[in-house]
């Protein structure tokens, strides 16, 4: 019998420590931050509740990873709605899963 487990536990990506303070810096400065900024906060917090309660980091850690990539996205986002797509014959994904469960 061995001490050791039969799997390598997946290695969660911690952030660095300082990342939060750099992403809602970028926040600020983004053109969005009247509603980015205010949003982030209540995630962070209810992030930080939640890591308080469960003793777990993987929470705030999910919060940074989502708005890093949210910041990081927002050019593409903006160069799509600028060209003058049309978005409207698309269906919204939680009505499509609807008619699936019907």
């Amino acid at each position: 019998m061995r001490a050791q487990p039969d799997h390598t536990p997946v290695a969660t990506y911690a952030p660095a420590p300082g990342a939060p303070a750099e992403l809602l810096a970028q926040l600020r400065s983004d053109r969005r931050a009247e509603r980015w900024v205010p949003a982030f906060e209540r995630e962070w917090g209810a992030a930080l509740e939640e890591s308080r309660r469960t003793f777990s980091l993987n929470t705030l850690y999910e919060v940074v990873h989502v708005w890093q990539a949210r910041l990081a996205s927002a050019p593409a986002v903006d160069t799509f709605v600028a060209s003058g797509h049309d978005e409207s014959g698309f269906i919204d994904m939680a009505e499509l899963r609807g008619r699936r469960l019907r």
